[in-house]
């Protein structure tokens, strides 16, 4: 039985904010009563991992149940009959922000598929850098696809496996794919939960009345009541079953290289990603970019939300006051859009108001998490200059962004990325801000508490501020060199 919210597209954004998008967020829990409502639960502490859309399966011992919506979890998962609507004792979730394909009901997770062995459940947080080139491959073959995402690839490769036993199938399907993921499956017996093999995206093992649990992060094994028992280690697959829990190894070992920017941004700040408590790396983040880049300030600001932690520790090193000089309005949703440059004006203020009474007369420090193309940069400086801010200066708590993403995260392209066009000096410039600074990439890895950056073996997944990537972009070449040869081609008919 499946129910599907037929509203198609997700509410229109506004195309000047340029906060980075995250993935998505997945969560998965074995032989629980109510099952769905717990994963319901789950969704809500992973809702800032993805707003666009949303949907749980279950399995009831018998029949495989699903609901997807386009929207927020409490809408879609907020009803009182859920564990009526989605019955059984084992359930998978997903909150996404699409990165691949588009944003269309049928791309919405979990995907659920009918193979020989049986049914078959799967969420997906991350993004293939070799999907358009296997759907190519499959669809050559015969393979029909429902939707647009690369999620459904995976399924594909399951079902043409010839390989005896459905664990087997699921190993050949993951040795045939590339990229950063983090999967949590589900099948007629087993709930599995997978981490890539360089550990890019995250995944968490937790407890529940001794029963296993799979989560992004550790704030949704905070939310259910359970205990967090281990990261999931990179290019490890875990099974839990009537066995008890079981650990695989589907891929040569290799050094584990996590994704950095989970730190900068998109884990929320009261989780433990990889062993690093999120809140107290921002400080540190903070603590050293008050030590590279110091202002002769009165107050050190917070852009909010996730500038917070790190413009506390930049206050606190500094030795200046910290004050919330920005209040945000946590009732508007962050796909609010305006048709106008004016009613746009009017959005930014709907989602965050100066607090005059800090910043009038004042030298202000404003602490950003990130900047991507400036375009929020500029209202918020512009906002704060209108409430009497005597001076503004602006730090980003990470290194500068200059290269884009392909492995689950919504990233301009180069051209369009502030820093990999213009020195500090002119950003400084177009935010019309009297000083610019930024963390250094050092800096960065200080904050993480990982000693230098080894260039030769970097210990995490930080391409965006170095262009070092950890894989093989091979969707990305094989299109770059049709390109070369297009370009070839014509430039000798020209020629010609």
């Amino acid at each position: 039985m499946s129910q599907v919210n037929e509203r198609w597209r997700r509410p229109a954004r506004d195309p000047d904010d340029d906060s980075p998008r995250l993935e998505c967020g997945v969560f998965g829990i074995y032989d629980t009563p109510e099952a769905s409502g717990i994963t319901a639960l789950g969704l809500h502490a992973l809702q800032h991992r993805g707003q666009e859309a949303c949907g749980i399966a279950s399995f009831d011992g018998q029949r495989y149940h699903t609901e997807r919506h386009m929207g927020y979890v409490g809408d879609a998962f907020g009803g009182g009959d859920l564990n009526k609507r989605l019955p059984g004792r084992v359930a998978i979730g997903h909150t996404r922000y699409s990165t691949a394909g588009g944003s269309f009901i049928r791309n919405v997770q979990p995907m659920f598929a009918d193979l020989e062995a049986g049914g078959i459940a799967l969420a997906h947080n991350g993004n293939l850098t070799n999907f358009h080139t296997l759907r190519e491959q499959l669809v050559q073959e015969g393979s029909i696809f429902q939707s647009t995402s690369d999620s459904e690839a995976i399924l594909h490769l399951i079902a043409r496996s010839r390989r005896p036993k459905f664990l087997d199938r699921f190993t050949e399907a993951l040795q045939q794919i590339e990229g950063g993921y983090a999967l949590v499956a589900m099948t007629n017996k087993k709930l599995i939960g997978v981490r890539d093999p360089l550990g890019i995206r995250p995944l968490v093992l937790g407890d529940l009345n001794g029963k296993a649990v799979f989560a992004s992060e550790t704030c949704a094994l905070d939310m259910i009541g359970a205990t967090f028992v281990r990261d999931v280690e990179h290019g490890e697959m875990v099974v839990a079953d009537d066995k008890g829990l079981r650990s695989f190894r589907p891929f040569p070992a290799q050094q584990a290289r996590p994704c950095i920017f989970e730190y900068v941004y998109f884990a929320r700040p009261d989780s433990v990603v990889n062993g690093r408590s999120v809140y107290e790396v921002r400080k540190r983040m903070g603590r050293r970019l008050a030590q590279e880049t110091p202002a002769d300030v009165d107050v050190v600001v917070p852009v909010p939300d996730s500038g917070v932690p790190a413009a506390l520790g930049y206050a606190q090193e500094a030795g200046l006051p910290f004050e919330m000089g920005i209040i945000r309005n946590h009732y508007v949703g962050r796909t609010f859009i305006q048709p106008t440059q004016g009613e746009r004006e009017l959005g930014v203020r709907m989602k965050l108001a100066p607090n005059r009474a800090v910043l009038a007369g004042k030298k202000v420090l404003l602490v950003d998490d990130s900047i991507v193309r400036g375009t929020n940069s500029v209202r918020v400086v512009k906002m704060v200059r209108e409430a009497g801010a005597a001076e503004v200066h602006l730090r980003s708590a990470s290194p500068p962004i200059q290269w884009p993403d392909y492995y689950g995260i919504d990233m301009p392209d180069r051209e369009k990325l502030l820093a990999a066009n213009h020195s500090v000096e002119e950003i400084a410039k177009l935010l019309d801000v009297d000083s610019m600074g930024y963390l250094s990439v050092d800096g960065l890895y200080w904050a993480m508490e990982a000693g230098e950056r080894n260039a030769a073996h970097p210990q995490f997944t930080d391409h965006y501020f170095t262009g070092d990537y950890p894989t093989r972009l091979l969707d990305k070449e094989i299109a770059q060199g049709r390109n070369e040869l297009v370009e070839r081609q014509l430039s000798f008919l020209v020629d010609a």
